[in-house]
């Protein structure tokens, strides 16, 4: 299945293709003030759907991730990086994403604080 997405204001849109299973819920200093709650997709699965020109980064830690946002509202979209293997993937954050049940997604706790 495809998944439309969008920033609040709609300058950034995006899709992801792939079955929606549980989500990661990580504590990172980062996502636990975000309040994300992560799909993740190959790289090849997500397409931007709006000029890259108005997608901020955000990297920070070991600088490896780059977590995309929109700087007119500021809703925090997804991040792009590589899983363990060196695959290239999206971490989507699932409450960007249109028409998802969110009370109905599995949570997975991540202890991204300790890495």
């Amino acid at each position: 299945m495809i998944y439309p997405g969008s920033c609040h204001c709609g300058a950034i849109r995006f899709s992801a293709e792939g079955a929606i299973g549980p989500v990661l819920e990580c504590n990172c200093s980062m996502c636990s003030r975000k309040g994300s709650l992560l799909w993740f997709v190959p790289r090849a699965k997500f397409a931007l759907q709006t000029p890259e020109k108005n997608v901020s980064t955000y990297r920070f830690n070991k600088h490896v991730i780059e977590h995309k946002f929109c700087a007119k509202c500021g809703i925090a979209l997804y991040a792009l990086g590589k899983d363990p293997q060196g695959n290239e993937m999206a971490a989507i954050n699932v409450r960007c994403l249109e028409g998802i049940d969110l009370g109905a997604l599995q949570r997975v706790p991540f202890d991204g604080r300790s890495r």
